[in-house]
C-alpha cells in the first residue's frame, strides 16, 4: 500500500532544533527495552516478519514479563538521587524548596537541582532479566531489524551489520536509564505507546532518523559509525529539511545545515540570502539521500511547506536573481534612529498609533523600518527600486521564488503569517495597507502577493523533488502553534529558540492586548478557510544568552554545559540576569534598555550566573504569560513547550516552578517543522493531511509539575522586575559612539 509523505523545510533561528547528548554505551540495553515498551504494528500488505524479527518478538514478551514496570508511567519522581549511573543520561529534574526562613534576605545556597532518574521497584525476577539481557543481544545485533522496532506499513527495513558487543546496566534502574536514551536518541521508530492496556492502533509520536537509516537496534547508528549528537543548538542559524508521514506524523528523515550570521557592527545582524538558499538545495538532497537508505521511494514525496523567521528582511534583483543586499535578521537594532524619526511623524509619539490595523507597535522589530532603511542607506537598491527590478520579501518569499523557478518565471508570494509582521499589512483586509505603505513610504509593486498558509503557490523547478507542489508556508512560530496541534481558542505554545515566543490562539476574533503583546495572525489553512489570530509576546533574548556566555565570557565550551552548571548552583544565590542585548520586546518595548547582572558577591561564581541566565529566560516568559492571562481572562492550566532549549531539564523544571503550572514537552522536538508539513499536506490539491480534530496525530509528553511553594516563586519574581528596572535607560541613539552612523560598512553581497 502506497505511503504519502510531506517535505518540510524549516528556516529558523538559533536553538530551534533540538540537541541530544544521550550516551552511546547503552545501545544493547536501549534496543531491550524499546522492544519492551512498544507493541508490534501490523499493516495490510506488509510483509511478514523474518524468522530474527519473530525470535525477536518472543524475547520482547518474555522480557515485559520479566520487567513488568517498564512500560508504567514515565513521570514517577522520587527526589533521592540513585547510585551513579555515569552513562545514563538525566530523565527529570527536582529541587528542593527553600527554607521559609530564606525569604525576605538575599537567598542563601539551597540544595542543588537534581537530575535524578525515576525510580522503579526491583524487579522481581532481575537474575531472569540478565539472562534475556545476554541472550537478546545478539538477537537486536542481527542484520533484520525486528518488526516491532521500526514499524510496518511503510517497513523501514534497512539492514545492519551485527553490533559490537555491549555491556547492559545493571541494577534496578539501568531499564530507566536505556528507555531515557531511548527517548533522547537519533533513531526512528513507529512505536504505538502503551498506557497498560491493550489499545487500538494510535498514531505515534517519533524521533530522528540516523544517517545510517533504520538499524537493528532500534534505528540507531550502525556499528562502526560514531554516535553524533546534533548540533549545539545556539551556535548558528539552522535550515533543515524534514519529512513526515501523512497518515502518522511519523518523523521519517531529517536534515540540518547550519548558516552563519554576521554581526558587521554593534547591533547588526545579517545573513547572506545565496547561503540559506544553497544550505535549503543541500538539505533536499541529502535528506532524500537518507530516505533512499531507509527504501523509501521519493515519488511518494506529495508536498512541501515552508517555515521561516518572520521579520527578517531580502531585497533582491528580479533580473538576475541575485540578492542586492544582506538579509537584515529580525534582531538587528540598526534602524533605532529610523524608528525615532518616524515616531516623530505620529500624533502624540504614540508606538501603537498602527496597533488597531497591523497589531504592532512601532520598533526595530519588524520588516518595514528595516526595509525604509534599505532604501534610504543602499543606493543599488533605491536604483533597483527605480528600474522596477526590485523585489521584497521575508525569508519565505525568496525561497519560494527561487524554488519555483527564480528569474525564469518564479513565483513571487508570502502568507498572511509572514505579511502580518511587516507593519504594512492590515490583518483585518488580509491585503496590503495603501496608507501604511505611503507612511514609510515603501512601493507597492516591490510587495509579494499575500497568499493563504496553505495553497499551492507553485512547483519546485530543480533538484531531488522537481515537480512537487510547495503547499504550506507559515511563519516560524505560527508553525510552531500549528505543530502543537493549538487549535482552539486560549490553547498556547511557547518556542525557545535563540529569542522565545508564547502564542496564544484566540480564534476568529483578534484581541488587542493592554499589556504590550502583539495582535497577530496565527494561520489560515486555506483560500477559503477563515483567518485565526493570536496573542503573541516576544522575548529577544533567550538561547541567545547561552550563547553569549559560552562565546563572550567562555563560561562554557559547550551550550549543553550550562544545564550542568546550573544544576550544580541550584540557586542564584541572590544574583539576577536581565539579558536586554537588544533591548527588551514584549511586554516593555524598550529599546534603550541593556544587559544587566546585579547582586554580585565574593561568594557568586559562574555556576550562580548559569543559574541566573536560565531563570532570567523563565522570568520573561512569567511577565508575557501574566500580560496574556490579562489580556484574555482566562489563565492557562499548562504550558507547552517546543524549541531547542526544551532539551535542558533544568530549564523546563525552573520554568514550572516559575510559572507555578505543568510545563508540557512534546516527545517530538520538530513541531514547527511538522506544522509546515501539515499546512502542505492539507492544501487544496493535495488533500493527504486532514486538520480534523478526530484525525490528529495523539502526542506523547513529557510532564514538568511545580516543585517549590508559590511564595518562593513570587519572591524571586518581584526581585527580577526590580532587576528589570534597573535595565532601562541605558541607550539612545543620540548618544556618541564611534562608528554609530547607519550608513552601509561595505557591499555585503
Amino acid at each position: 500500500r502506497s505511503t504519502s509523505y510531506t517535505f518540510a523545510i524549516s528556516v529558523g533561528t538559533p536553538g530551534q532544533v533540538a540537541h541530544s547528548d544521550a550516551d552511546p554505551p547503552a545501545l544493547i540495553s536501549q534496543g531491550a527495552i524499546r522492544a519492551a515498551e512498544f507493541r508490534r504494528t501490523s499493516s495490510p500488505g506488509a510483509e511478514k516478519p523474518r524468522p530474527t524479527a519473530s525470535r525477536a518478538l518472543a524475547a520482547r514478551l518474555l522480557l515485559r514479563a520479566a520487567l513488568p514496570g517498564c512500560q508504567r508511567n514515565r513521570d514517577t519522581l522520587d527526589a533521592r538521587p540513585p547510585p551513579a549511573q555515569p552513562s545514563a543520561p538525566p530523565s527529570r529534574t527536582a529541587c528542593s524548596a527553600p527554607s521559609p526562613t530564606d525569604r525576605g534576605r538575599r537567598e542563601e545556597p539551597r540544595a542543588p537541582y537534581h537530575v535524578t532518574h525515576t525510580p522503579l521497584p526491583p524487579p522481581p525476577l532481575l537474575p531472569v532479566a540478565h539472562f534475556l539481557a545476554s541472550w537478546l543481544r545478539p538477537l537486536l545485533s542481527a542484520p533484520a531489524a525486528p518488526r516491532a522496532l521500526i514499524g510496518s506499513a511503510t517497513a523501514l527495513r534497512a539492514a545492519a551489520p551485527p553490533a559490537p558487543p555491549r555491556r547492559l546496566h545493571s541494577g534496578s534502574h539501568a531499564p530507566v536509564a536505556a528507555r531515557r536514551w531511548c527517548r533522547a536518541s537519533a533513531a526512528v521508530t513507529r512505536p504505538e505507546v502503551l498506557r497498560g492496556r491493550r489499545r487500538r492502533r494510535r498514531k505515534g509520536v517519533h524521533g530522528r532518523v540516523g544517517p545510517h537509516g533504520a538499524g537493528a537496534a532500534g534505528g540507531l547508528h550502525r556499528s562502526g559509525h560514531q554516535f553524533q549528537p546534533l548540533p549545539d543548538p545556539c551556535k548558528c542559524c539552522p535550515a533543515s529539511q524534514t519529512v513526515f508521514n501523512a497518515k502518522t506524523a511519523e518523523l521519517l528523515s531529517h536534515h540540518q545545515v547550519e548558516i552563519q550570521q554576521k554581526f558587521p557592527k554593534e547591533g547588526w545582524v545579517e545573513q547572506d540570502p545565496k547561503e540559506i538558499l544553497r544550505s535549503v538545495h543541500e538539505c533536499v538532497e541529502r535528506t532524500c539521500e537518507k530516505l533512499q537508505q531507509l527504501n523509501i521511494d521519493i515519488t511518494n514525496i506529495k508536498a512541501i511547506g515552508v517555515s521561516n523567521q518572520r521579520e527578517t528582511t531580502v531585497v533582491w534583483d528580479k533580473t538576475t536573481g541575485e540578492p542586492l543586499y544582506n538579509a537584515i535578521v529580525w534582531l538587528d537594532l540598526r534602524t533605532q534612529s529610523t524608528v525615532e524619526r518616524l515616531l516623530k511623524r505620529i500624533p502624540g509619539n504614540n508606538k501603537s498609533f498602527f496597533k488597531f490595523r497591523t497589531g504592532l507597535p512601532l520598533s526595530t522589530y519588524f520588516s518595514a523600518v528595516k526595509l525604509r532603511w534599505l532604501l534610504d542607506n543602499v543606493e543599488e537598491i533605491r536604483q533597483a527600486v527605480d528600474d522596477g527590478r526590485a523585489m521584497f520579501g521575508t525569508i519565505d518569499s525568496w525561497l519560494i521564488w527561487c524554488l519555483t523557478g527564480g528569474k525564469n518565471g518564479g513565483v513571487h508570494c508570502t502568507d498572511v503569517t509572514n505579511a502580518s509582521r511587516t507593519m504594512l499589512f492590515n490583518i483585518h483586509s488580509l491585503d496590503w495597507d495603501p496608507e501604511l505603505c505611503q507612511f514609510f513610504d515603501i512601493p507597492m509593486d516591490i510587495l509579494p502577493k499575500v497568499r493563504s498558509s496553505s495553497e499551492i503557490y507553485g512547483l519546485m523547478k530543480s533538484g531531488a523533488l522537481t515537480g512537487v507542489p510547495i503547499s504550506g508556508c507559515l511563519g516560524d512560530q505560527s508553525a510552531a502553534l500549528v505543530g502543537q496541534m493549538c487549535f482552539q481558542d486560549g490553547q498556547a505554545k511557547n518556542t525557545y529558540g535563540t529569542g522565545c515566543f508564547l502564542l496564544c490562539n484566540t480564534g476568529q476574533k483578534s484581541v488587542f492586548s493592554d499589556h504590550g503583546l502583539l495582535t497577530t495572525i496565527a494561520y489560515k489553512l486555506g483560500r477559503d478557510k477563515p483567518v485565526c489570530y493570536a496573542l503573541e509576546g516576544s522575548v529577544a533574548i533567550a538561547g541567545a544568552v547561552v550563547r553569549w556566555l559560552r562565546d563572550n565570557l567562555g563560561i562554557v565550551k559547550t551550550s549543553q554545559e550550562i544545564e550542568k552548571l546550573a544544576a550544580e548552583a541550584g540557586t542564584s544565590y541572590g544574583c539576577y540576569f536581565v539579558p536586554a542585548f537588544s533591548g527588551l520586546y514584549a511586554p516593555y518595548w524598550e529599546p534603550s534598555a541593556r544587559g544587566i547582572i546585579c547582586g554580585l558577591t565574593q561568594f557568586t561564581n559562574k555556576n550562580h550566573i548559569a543559574f541566573a541566565a536560565l531563570e532570567a529566560v523563565c522570568f520573561q516568559t512569567r511577565e508575557i504569560l501574566d500580560a496574556m492571562n490579562k489580556d484574555c481572562g482566562i489563565p492557562l492550566s499548562q504550558l507547552q513547550v517546543d524549541g531547542g532549549m526544551t532539551n535542558n531539564k533544568v530549564l523546563m523544571q525552573l520554568q514550572s516552578d516559575i510559572l507555578c503550572i505543568p510545563v508540557v514537552k512534546p516527545s517530538m522536538p520538530e513541531t514547527t517543522a511538522l506544522g509546515a508539513a501539515m499546512a502542505a499536506g492539507a492544501a487544496e490539491g493535495v488533500g493527504i493531511w486532514s486538520l480534523n480534530p478526530g484525525d490528529l496525530t495523539a502526542v506523547t509528553c513529557e510532564r514538568f509539575e511545580p516543585q517549590i511553594n508559590p511564595e518562593e516563586s513570587e519572591y524571586r519574581y518581584a526581585r527580577w522586575k526590580k532587576a528589570v528596572m534597573k535595565s532601562m535607560g541605558w541607550e539612545t541613539s543620540e548618544a556618541p559612539s564611534n562608528d554609530r552612523e547607519e550608513g552601509p560598512e561595505q557591499p555585503h553581497c
